[in-house]
């Protein structure tokens, strides 16, 4: 449902859905200021807020997806490191994203922008995410959707759809997608981490 409202009758912890926001940069700003590290996700993009109560079901996914991607980077020696929602900003491009999971391959040494975000769709919104992380310039982009893991690769200016992970070109993302749909977590590591470990 979304529900279009002022921007100054947004009570963030009464929202259990897609809400949509006419507001200006400054105003965003202030919001994000208030609101702290607790509250619904945010997307901002050209002048609207959108923000979001995730269910429970959309944090075990993209919990899942975090632990399965961590793990298989301990178990391969590839340095990551993960940032969750952490609020990616910028005021030229007029937009704003809190992903689901973000991280950075290797230190992040001043970086402000990660080079992986994770998104689990479970509600649709009206406001383009994967043109904020364009914007942003976000190396790539896992798109959970319908029971499946889509991966946009940034290729010049534009996202295209990829069947690897650029960034992790050895990791099998069907067996991740399919490990990630546990209903428990601790069976969900041990599955993927066998995949790879059989000799």
């Amino acid at each position: 449902m979304l529900t279009p409202i002022g921007p100054h009758t947004v009570d963030a912890s009464a929202i259990d859905h897609f809400v949509l926001v006419p507001l200006d940069w400054k105003a965003f700003i202030a919001f994000v200021e208030a609101r702290g590290d607790h509250g619904p996700r945010l997307t901002y993009l050209d002048g609207y807020l959108e923000l979001m109560s995730p269910s429970s079901t959309h944090e075990l996914l993209k919990t899942n997806l975090g632990r399965l991607l961590e793990i298989w980077a301990l178990d391969m020696e590839v340095e990551l490191n993960g940032f969750g929602s952490e609020t990616l900003k910028r005021e030229r491009d007029q937009s704003g994203v809190e992903p689901d999971e973000c991280y950075f391959v290797g230190p992040r040494a001043g970086r402000k922008f990660p080079d992986l975000a994770i998104e689990v769709v479970w509600t649709s919104g009206t406001l383009n995410r994967l043109e904020v992380y364009r914007r942003l310039g976000v190396r790539e982009v896992w798109w959970w959707e319908d029971g499946g893991l889509t991966v946009w690769v940034l290729r010049g200016d534009r996202y295209v759809r990829s069947r690897k992970s650029r960034l992790f070109p050895k990791l099998d993302l069907v067996t991740l997608a399919r490990c990630a749909a546990s209903q428990n977590q601790t069976q969900a590591v041990k599955a993927f981490r066998a995949s790879y470990t059989r000799h």
